[in-house]
This record gives structure tokens, C-alpha cells and sequence, in this order.
């Protein structure tokens, strides 16, 4: 009904970039928010950043000054870029989405399949 395919993800050196992209398609009335979290191997999943309708934004504190999250409205896409990645940036990051699938219903929240980051000292 709902899909996130996330793409962007891979193999970076220590002080490189990334940009992730999440496009959500199917049957979307609109969407509250969207978001990325991330798991890394061992850990819970955590968090990363996520922007509200409109430009609100908030990031978890291991990653502001370096990631930046944005959203194309017209594209229901939304991007993450990753600057000055270091070892423990590494894990998993998984896309999210808040919203509506229909005007009579609550919102719901939707997952991507995750995309692997791995950053390499």
C-alpha cells in the first residue's frame, strides 16, 4: 500500500559524505513527518534526525553540525547528508514515515528496508 526505498548508503572513508534518499509512493494523503533512524550492530536503534511538514527539524545530539535533513514536498522524498562520517556512524540507517493514508483513519508510521552505511577509519 505504502512503500520506502532508500538509497545512498555504502562504503566511505573517515571524514567523508554521504546522501541518503527515502522516496515514499503508494497510497499517501499526505505526510506529517519524516524521518531516519539508525541500528548499528549490538545497539538499539536510535534516532538520527527527522523533519516535520514544513522546515522543523531535529537532530540527535552525536550528529548535528555534520548531518543535515531536508524534504522535497512534490517528490514525498526525503534526504539525508552525512558530512565528516566517522567509524561510529556506522550501522544501518532506516527511513520513516509519518502519515495519512486516508482522511477518515489515524496517521500510521512506515518503515524503509534500511540501507547500509559503513564507514571505514
Amino acid at each position: 500500500q505504502v512503500q520506502l526505498v532508500e538509497s545512498g548508503g555504502g562504503l566511505v572513508q573517515a571524514g567523508g559524505s554521504l546522501r541518503l534518499s527515502c522516496a515514499a509512493s503508494g497510497s499517501i494523503v499526505s505526510i506529517n513527518a519524516m524521518g531516519w533512524c539508525r541500528q548499528a550492530p549490538g545497539k538499539q536503534r536510535e534516532l538520527v534526525a527527522r523533519i516535520i511538514s514544513g522546515s522543523t527539524t531535529m537532530y540527535a545530539e552525536s550528529v548535528k553540525g555534520r548531518f543535515t535533513i531536508s524534504r522535497d514536498n512534490a517528490k514525498n522524498t526525503v534526504y539525508l547528508q552525512m558530512n565528516s562520517l566517522a567509524p561510529e556512524d556506522t550501522a544501518v540507517y532506516y527511513c520513516n514515515a509519518d502519515l495519512y493514508v486516508s482522511q477518515f483513519t489515524l496517521p500510521r508510521i512506515f518503515w524503509g528496508q534500511g540501507t547500509q552505511v559503513t564507514v571505514s577509519s
